[in-house]
């Protein structure tokens, strides 16, 4: 079973017992939040199709809330005497899938 989420304005691909970082929610570490999938198909029987659901639900747990890692920001214009270097490192949140449901 597998489905397709939204969060932090990306599309994620899980799985349950999958731990996937994600933009900074919300939450506090071991709350258990739920998601809407836009996507989610159950794992088909031997000769049978398997049965998908745009409406499906994801319950998922906080493990922790942390960073990324540093990117480097470098701005430079030729000919000038200009160099702008910066550091970011974005709030992420760890999920751990739990379940996966149908609707």
């Amino acid at each position: 079973m597998y489905a397709i989420i939204e969060t932090g304005g990306k599309q994620l691909w899980v799985i349950p017992g999958e731990t996937v970082k994600v933009e900074k929610l919300e939450a506090k570490e071991g709350d258990k939040i739920t998601l809407n999938a836009l996507w989610a198909v159950a794992d088909a029987k031997e000769g049978s199709e398997p049965a998908t659901s745009r409406s499906a639900k994801v319950t998922a747990t906080v493990v922790k809330q942390g960073r990324g890692e540093k990117i480097l920001v470098f701005k430079k214009r030729t000919k000038k005497a200009y160099k702008k270097m910066q550091g970011h490192r974005q709030w992420l949140t760890s999920i751990k899938i739990e379940n996966i449901s149908l609707n």
